[in-house]
């Protein structure tokens, strides 16, 4: 920025920054951040127009690494990006306006005009594209969780293992399912997978092409999946499409394939009373 424009700004920082707290403050409210205390949103407000004009001061205009780093750690505290961004708005529309209610001669109105937005401009392009990939990358990583999650399969007794289905399976959930079938059987040296699809809401053809794909990769290995969580609407479903089930035993229960999965590994539950 052109040192004359600083000088000039810099005559009138007392001001710009009172005016600026002040529209600040009325502000907390629209950007939900009624659970910060009045001094810790006073102090940011504080270390917010410091730091802008700190850049400011730094004629060459280098990347705003300070302001990001300040930015990154308020999103990662629960504050809003409409706080930082409607700030930087407000402080350039106060900077224009205190500049021009002070006597700026006439000619000089264009330079300062594109001179603050040739400072403005790139930081707050900057901030949003950094807090986006931020963005992306929380909700990739999240997404990558939950997929985890989605498909679990438990080891609940020695060779016997369980993989509770919950909500719809579309092909890019069957394929993790798929996935985590296989390497699951290996690891826990499994000989009995129960598919749970209790909570599966909806069995048609796809759903059921995949439960059948994953049952029949799991025998190439060695093992046998048994079919469990069969409710009557699913069942009177499967039959009307005329879905076929029988290269692997389907129960309704759990309890039921347990005790399915026990006789096949030779075992059997006893009673003791």
């Amino acid at each position: 920025m052109d040192r004359l424009i600083v000088e000039m700004i810099q005559s009138y920082k007392q001001e710009i920054c009172e005016r600026w707290r002040s529209e600040t403050n009325l502000a907390k409210e629209q950007h939900r951040l009624q659970n910060i205390s009045s001094v810790m949103y006073e102090n940011t407000n504080d270390e917010f127009v410091e730091m802008m004009f700190q850049h400011i001061e730094t004629h060459n205009n280098p990347s705003a690494e300070q302001l990001l780093s300040f930015a990154e750690h308020l999103m990662k505290i629960g504050w809003n990006l409409s706080y930082l961004t409607q700030g930087m708005q407000t402080f350039r529309r106060i900077l224009l306006d205190v500049l021009f209610e002070n006597d700026i001669e006439n000619r000089r109105v264009i330079e300062i005009y594109q001179e603050i937005d040739r400072w403005f401009d790139p930081i707050l392009n900057e901030l949003i594209d950094h807090s986006s990939k931020n963005w992306e990358n929380t909700v990739s990583l999240q997404k990558v969780a939950l997929q985890e999650l989605s498909a679990p399969l438990i080891p609940v007794l020695e060779q016997i293992s369980v993989m509770p289905l919950v909500g719809t399976i579309d092909t890019e959930r069957a394929k993790l399912i798929m996935e985590n079938l296989l390497n699951g059987v290996i690891k826990h040296r499994s000989q009995v997978v129960l598919i749970d699809i209790t909570g599966v809401p909806v069995v048609d053809t796809m759903v059921a092409h995949h439960i059948i794909q994953a049952a029949e990769a799991v025998r190439l290995i060695g093992a046998q999946c048994i079919l469990v969580g069969i409710r009557p609407e699913i069942a009177q479903t499967i039959v009307n499409l005329g879905i076929d089930l029988g290269q692997f035993p389907t129960k309704s229960t759990l309890f039921k394939g347990m005790k399915t999965a026990l006789e096949l590994t030779k075992r059997n539950i006893v009673d003791i009373t």
